[in-house]
């Protein structure tokens, strides 16, 4: 399948955040951080808010990368947020969202003061 954005590069707040979600979690590594920030985002009822997200870290990955083994189902599942939402599946409406998704769970995630350990995401995720 193929994917809406070939290379992801974070913004220097995202980074930041992702830096202390690593301290406390002690997940090593940016892309599986990333998808639980995706899956968060996706979790919530209102769409992102459209806001510029800026490109300036030095934290790239591809899209591969990012979704490894899950990256179909991911995919699948931005497209169908996109549609419950009322936007166009094109490529450029879907790059854009994924990107406003991905932003808006990084800072939810590293903004939630229950998120301690890696334990806490698991309690997250199995919440309802």
């Amino acid at each position: 399948m193929e994917s809406p954005i070939e290379r992801i590069k974070l913004s220097q707040t995202a980074k930041e955040q992702l830096v202390k979600l690593r301290r406390s979690t002690k997940i090593d590594q940016w892309n599986i951080l990333c998808r639980w920030a995706f899956c968060r985002s996706l979790a919530e009822p209102t769409p992102p808010s459209p806001v510029p997200i800026p490109q300036d870290s030095n934290v790239e990955m591809s899209w591969r990368v990012f979704g490894g083994e899950m990256s179909d189902i991911l995919l699948l599942a931005l497209k169908q947020r996109c549609h419950n939402d009322g936007f166009p599946i094109d490529q450029e409406t879907l790059a854009s969202q994924f990107r406003l998704h991905l932003h808006r769970g990084i800072g939810y995630l590293a903004g939630d003061p229950n998120i301690k350990k890696i334990e806490d995401l698991i309690v997250l995720a199995l919440k309802d």
